[in-house]
């Protein structure tokens, strides 16, 4: 029997298809956003909602999410394109990559939150369905980094050391050969963390948001303790890895509102017709439609890119 000595590396991320590079960076970013669309439409569903309607809210969401994604990368690492020898038109070329997951969530809760009013759903219930989907979305897409030989943490002699070309590695670190997978550990963090969300929802029968908090809590939590193991530049605030501050005041934040809706019982969302059966609503259930809820009430080449996620 083989035993694990370490985790190569994809040869390359980039294909060539005669003048059109292939990325396996946008591929698993793709991929990921079609299992987070998949899961969010079963989960729809059965909470009442009308088939098809995830994908409707998607059409908004997924641009408004790459845009502001862009937008946070960009801010937090200006250098590739506003420092010394930096290129500012490379801030517009989100094709080679570059997208941070704090605006992406941001923005793409702004697109949401227009398609939502405009159909008359409530965000905070959608916002619970699509919860797991996101996290799943997010580890598929964290295989793209281990194409691209990115984002990985410091030097280890684990058995499940992650390769690293010479090129792609720290000058600090040019003679060592393996480093943390980061993007391994953040996969597993997010498919367990997922798994967590979906038990935790059947089980409290968690609403009003409640259930897409305890997926920002947990994904705060996991990114925290990966985020202090990676050796990518980074810029920070006050001393400190400014996605870690950010992990900080978004997951305690998330938290926060947990405990303020605590004791609230599920929504009950029937927008599937008159003739569906749905589930009849008891003493831990409160009806939701959209006549009895103000749906605004809610909540290059390999060598030369900037870093593709964050």
């Amino acid at each position: 029997m083989t035993v694990l000595a370490s985790i190569p590396s994809p040869s390359q991320g980039v294909w060539d298809l005669g003048p059109f590079p292939v990325r396996a960076y946008a591929l698993c970013i793709i991929a990921g956003i079609l299992l987070a669309c998949w899961i969010t439409e079963k989960r729809w569903v059965a909470r009442g909602g009308r088939p098809g309607e995830v994908l409707d809210i998607a059409v908004w969401a997924v641009p408004f999410g790459i845009i502001g994604g862009r937008i946070y990368h960009v801010i937090t690492t200006p250098q590739p394109y506003f420092g010394e020898g930096g290129e500012p038109l490379k801030a517009f070329a989100i094709w080679e990559g570059g997208l941070g997951i704090w605006g992406a969530i941001a923005f793409g809760g702004v697109g949401a939150w227009i398609a939502c009013r405009k159909m008359g759903i409530p965000l905070p219930v959608f916002a619970d369905a699509i919860a797991p989907g996101l996290l799943v979305a997010q580890a598929v897409g964290r295989l793209g980094n281990w194409f691209n030989q990115e984002l990985f943490g410091g030097p280890t002699d684990l058995p499940w050391g992650l390769e690293i070309a010479p090129r792609f590695r720290p000058e600090a670190y040019l003679d060592v050969a393996t480093f943390h997978p980061t993007f391994l550990y953040e996969l597993l963090w997010d498919l367990a963390a997922a798994a967590v969300v979906i038990w935790a929802d059947r089980r409290f029968r968690l609403g009003h948001g409640r259930a897409f908090a305890l997926y920002v809590a947990l994904y705060c939590a996991g990114r925290l303790w990966i985020e202090l193991l990676r050796t990518d530049p980074a810029n920070e605030f006050f001393g400190i890895r400014l996605n870690v501050f950010t992990c900080v005041v978004v997951g305690l934040s998330a938290v926060a509102y947990m405990v303020a809706m605590r004791g609230r019982p599920r929504e009950v969302l029937d927008r599937r017709g008159d003739d569906a059966d749905t589930e009849p609503a008891d003493a831990t259930t409160v009806p939701v439609t959209s006549a009895d809820t103000d749906p605004g009430d809610s909540a290059g080449d390999d060598d030369h890119r900037p870093a593709t996620g964050s």
